[in-house]
């Protein structure tokens, strides 16, 4: 046995002992991450690679820091959208020019969003581990998706550490027509998918929606403690602009404003919480969206916005397209709608419902066949009661 092997067996036992592990009360979320003895025995002799961000932590402590510190060799880090610190504005390019001391950095959004084989060269397993909050548009599932399809085409075993999704207690919304197919819609799913990262690997896995129906050796490592009916507050922001639990539940619903000409609040402290635009008729509410961390460019950048907001209400996990249908008839504008908004809806028949005057009610009818069917093919892959 090397001293290396040594090593490693010695810290397993150390986190294993009742004495000095961590201890947490039956009732606290534990999510995959800060199972290690159940995954660190699988990355022991291996060179690493992690697809992680910002949210990727155990308590207060990064997982790179973790594993680094328990003699894990970790390789290569590939980060979404946002980039390694999760301050990155929405849609911005991130490269990186330098190597870290200990690892090398490559950025998986803007052109290069699906690892190349040089990029993967020396990596004998992958862990993705990442906050998603929940919906069909959050990118850091498209950025799972292209992790697991490389992973597959390079023989590379992928490990993901699950974490609860705060809008994991509903399904609703439109299933994905594929003809409208993108990077903020890849997979045939209502908007609001009622899946952890886990699962709904599970299903894009096992559904064959990898190139050429490609299937990955996927390992998950589930929670403790948690279930689709348990709320769960993010610890961090999981991108710039989602920053408390108000705004993630409001987030799909008010996320199809960005396919429209309004201001969904980017920009200021409070995005995703209100909606503005310099000629709503209504001016008793108003802001001003300012370039800032996370949002450099933020739409109508430094122009009162007048519009509705959301601020001082409850955080409430439904999907709504009341404010939608409700500021389109205010605006009363031709132009409401842009060519995003296809993508971010999934089909080209919502636009058209609303311009036609339908109810959320009629509009919800449409789609249900679909979202009946998609609710069938989850109960296949939950992996939480």
């Amino acid at each position: 046995m090397n001293m290396r092997t040594l090593t490693f067996i010695l810290l397993l036992i150390s986190l294993s002992c009742s004495n000095q592990a961590p201890k947490y009360e039956s009732s606290i979320i534990l999510p995959g991450a800060y199972q290690t003895t159940e995954y660190l025995p699988l990355l022991q002799n291996k060179s690493v690679g992690l697809t992680i961000n910002h949210s990727s932590l155990i308590e207060n402590t990064h997982l790179t820091d973790t594993l680094l510190k328990l003699g894990i060799e970790v390789n290569k880090v590939y980060t979404p959208e946002h980039g390694f610190s999760g301050t990155a504005s929405d849609g911005e390019l991130i490269e990186y020019d330098s190597l870290r001391s200990t690892f090398e950095l490559i950025s998986l959004y803007g052109k290069n969003k699906k690892p190349k084989p040089d990029q993967l060269k020396g990596i004998d397993l992958m862990v993705f581990d990442m906050q998603d909050v929940g919906t069909r548009f959050y990118t850091y599932i498209s950025t799972m998706h292209y992790v697991m399809e490389a992973c597959a085409e390079n023989d590379i075993p992928l490990l993901i550490l699950d974490r609860p999704n705060p809008n994991g207690s509903y399904v609703d919304g439109p299933v994905l027509d594929t003809v409208f197919q993108s990077f903020v819609g890849m997979h045939p799913i209502p908007i609001v998918h009622g899946m952890t990262i886990g699962e709904l690997a599970q299903m894009i896995n096992d559904e064959g929606w990898l190139k050429n129906e490609i299937k990955v050796d996927l390992t998950v490592i589930k929670m403790k403690n948690w279930d689709h009916e348990k709320p769960y507050s993010l610890p961090v922001k999981p991108s710039p602009n989602l920053p408390d639990d108000l705004s993630i539940s409001l987030y799909p619903s008010l996320c199809l404003f960005e396919g429209t000409i309004m201001s969904v609040g980017r920009g200021t402290d409070y995005a995703f919480q209100h909606i503005g635009h310099p000629d709503f008729p209504d001016t008793t509410y108003s802001f001003i969206p300012r370039s800032k961390e996370g949002a450099k460019w933020p739409p109508l950048k430094d122009q009162r916005c007048y519009g509705r907001s959301w601020r001082n209400t409850t955080a409430t996990y439904r999907f709504s397209l009341e404010p939608l249908i409700t500021i389109y008839r205010e605006m009363n504008d031709p132009d409401f709608f842009n060519d995003y908004f296809k993508r971010l809806a999934g089909n080209d028949l919502l636009e058209q419902q609303i311009k036609s005057g339908m109810t959320e009610k009629e509009i919800r009818e449409t789609w249900n066949t679909d979202l009946e069917a998609f609710k069938k093919k989850r109960a296949n892959y939950l992996l939480y009661n």
